[in-house]
């Protein structure tokens, strides 16, 4: 589980999604929230013959008499969060009902202020913040607002060009098919990419990291496995999950929502089992390729399967 709860509380967490979901003038849920329910009470919570249908929407006082930790009203309020943007509309009716229950259970993550914001006529600045977050969670460092975030993520234009660090990443692809390094080189050369050193090239200290989970999560670069490979970055990689990873995804790729123009945007490309289950996938890896203590270049020669199995990576 990402959170640990009792029998009780299970149904209670999945009732208060259902209420979200049905917020405003739906009197039934829709095909992709009943998924998104149904899947959340197996891949979550283990519930293994859970009846959407029955389930009771719980208020947020109702909700808060049955939680008793910290823990769970903050992953409580999470899930709710992603059930009112799963049907790929930023719906104001539903932010209001998960700010509400944040409000009762005392819960005050960044995130929050983003969907309050960009459901209240500063969507920019929302989509601003959700940068700063990401770029605070991989590098712990604060983003001035007046500076351009593509330098950061596209740094060797020009004469910051380093034409080795591209060659040595180009040199990947003699390895043999099914080690992490031949991997990473596939995803480049199928989706036309340049390597960090070439001038349109990604930051490497994104783009190792990143690519890499692409490789040992299993996850393609379509919209739809960029959703997942950042959901399961946000199970690996646990600072600043929401704010930093989940929601600017699901902006991005469900709602259509362009953040920058690296990102781009899709409509449509979550997946709510896949979704939950690259969540826990992620939760369950011993190891945050994120770290700086994770040394790319250290494991490029061995083989994927290997490093899932070290690294407690379920298979896709």
């Amino acid at each position: 589980m990402l959170v640990q709860v009792n029998g009780e509380q299970v149904p209670a967490i999945l009732g208060a999604m259902r209420r979200v979901a049905t917020t405003g003038n739906k009197t039934s849920l829709t095909d992709r929230a009943h998924r998104a329910i149904a899947s959340a009470s197996h891949v979550v919570f283990h519930e293994s013959d859970f009846a959407v249908e029955h389930c009771q929407a719980l208020t947020p006082r109702d909700l808060a008499t049955l939680l008793s930790s910290e823990l769970q009203t903050m992953w409580a309020v999470r899930f709710l969060a992603v059930m009112a943007l799963v049907d790929g509309v930023l719906d104001k009716d539903k932010i209001a009902l998960v700010l509400e229950y944040a409000a009762v259970l005392d819960v005050r993550e960044a995130y929050l202020w983003q969907l309050s914001e960009a459901v209240n006529g500063n969507l920019r600045w929302a989509l601003t913040d959700m940068t700063r977050q990401n770029i605070k969670s991989l590098w712990d460092q604060p983003w001035p607002e007046d500076e351009d975030v593509m330098a950061l993520f596209l740094p060797y234009s020009g004469d910051r060009a380093d034409a080795a660090l591209s060659a040595k990443h180009e040199s990947l692809g003699a390895l043999p098919k099914g080690t992490l390094g031949r991997g990473y080189w596939e995803i480049y050369k199928s989706n036309g990419y340049a390597f960090p050193g070439d001038p349109k090239g990604v930051n490497a200290a994104f783009a190792r990291p990143h690519d890499s989970t692409h490789v040992i999560g299993g996850y393609d670069t379509t919209p739809h496995g960029e959703i997942l490979v950042s959901t399961f970055t946000a199970g690996m990689h646990q600072k600043l999950p929401m704010e930093g990873h989940i929601l600017p995804v699901i902006f991005s790729w469900h709602l259509g929502i362009e953040i920058n123009k690296l990102a781009g945007s899709f409509q449509g490309a979550l997946d709510p089992e896949a979704f939950w289950i690259a969540w826990v996938r992620g939760s369950q890896m011993t190891v945050d390729l994120f770290s700086s203590e994770w040394d790319f270049w250290a494991h490029v020669e061995e083989p994927v399967d290997v490093l899932r199995q070290r690294y407690h990576a379920a298979t896709p």
